[in-house]
């Protein structure tokens, strides 16, 4: 399934998504008191939920369930994306904190839409 790879560690897409999950942990850790159980809680599942599902799907030994979850992990990114703009918005975070974020988001986008497009094809 993973072709010469031999475990989900080794996929650059995982990496990336964990270094993000890194990232937000500690952007989120600024956000107010007050959004404890809220904003920031919803901003680092969606972090966490990027390379969870993909070594998940990694792990259930068929294509199908590899693209499903892949697919999940595409959308936790746009779920992130979306909330760390209105973090933004709220003042939160900076627009010079947000560009290393988003070009996190942006590089994890691009491997997943290439690993999902070649699992399609193959």
């Amino acid at each position: 399934m993973g072709g010469s790879v031999s475990s989900y560690k080794e996929l650059r897409v995982w990496q990336e998504g964990l270094a993000l999950s890194l990232l937000v942990y500690r952007l989120s850790a600024k956000f107010p008191k007050g959004e404890q159980f809220g904003l920031t809680s919803q901003v680092r599942r969606s972090a966490v939920s990027v390379p969870s599902n993909i070594a998940e799907g990694y792990g259930r030994g068929s294509r199908a369930e590899y693209l499903r979850f892949l697919k999940i992990a595409r959308g936790s990114l746009f779920e992130l994306e979306t909330q760390l703009r209105i973090a933004q918005e709220l003042a939160y975070i900076q627009a010079s904190e947000s560009e290393k974020v988003e070009a996190s988001i942006t590089t994890c986008n691009k491997l997943l839409a290439g690993l999902i497009r070649r699992l399609e094809q193959d």
